[in-house]
């Protein structure tokens, strides 16, 4: 073999390499944003849910007002958010206001009875499973993008494939720090 045959395989190969690294950077980005996409379209459907939930429980509880607000301008928030960060928060916001929803709910057994407000109830709940499951998806493909940001070698062509780090979604709930109240 002579020279310029190992120094062309010596750079199709090193070029190879490159372009496998640039091209799986480019596919945890695009996943990232696919899982983000999937949070959206989870609280997308929640957030429909909604006005049928407050509906349901106002017929029972119309003096309840303060409560259907707070779930009413947490929802509005929602649909307004852009950023990961915006959008956790909100949906935070959303999921503490429809627990004082449904605490207002416990107090009425003719609508807890309700095959309506049962029916939502149980759509609500298989929709939260979603969103958790795809929070869950996001934070998993964040993960994977950041470690390969950050470690030897792809992080190397990071900057070439303009790809960064991205932000986890958490969600601040203060209720879900707090030790359960265990009473005998």
């Amino acid at each position: 073999m002579s020279n310029p045959v190992i120094i062309v395989a010596v750079i199709a190969v090193l070029a190879l390499f490159i372009v496998t690294l640039y091209n799986r950077l480019v596919r945890l980005n695009v996943a990232v944003d696919e899982a983000f996409a999937q949070i959206e379209v989870q609280l997308k459907r929640r957030s429909d849910l909604i006005p049928n939930l407050v509906e349901s429980v106002k017929g029972y509880a119309a003096h309840e007002s303060s409560t259907f607000e707070k779930v009413v301008n947490a929802r509005a928030k929602a649909t307004t958010a852009t950023t990961v960060a915006d959008v956790a928060a909100a949906d935070g916001a959303v999921t503490q206001a429809l627990r004082g929803l449904l605490a207002v709910a416990e107090g009425y057994p003719d609508l807890k009875a309700s095959s309506n407000f049962l029916a939502l109830q149980e759509e609500l709940s298989t929709t939260e499973n979603k969103v958790a499951f795809a929070r869950q998806f996001y934070n998993d493909n964040v993960r994977a993008l950041n470690t390969a940001v950050k470690t030897i070698p792809t992080s190397f062509f990071a900057g070439l494939a303009k790809v960064s780090s991205r932000e986890f979604y958490e969600v601040e709930d203060p209720q879900s720090r707090q030790a359960p109240t265990v009473k005998f």
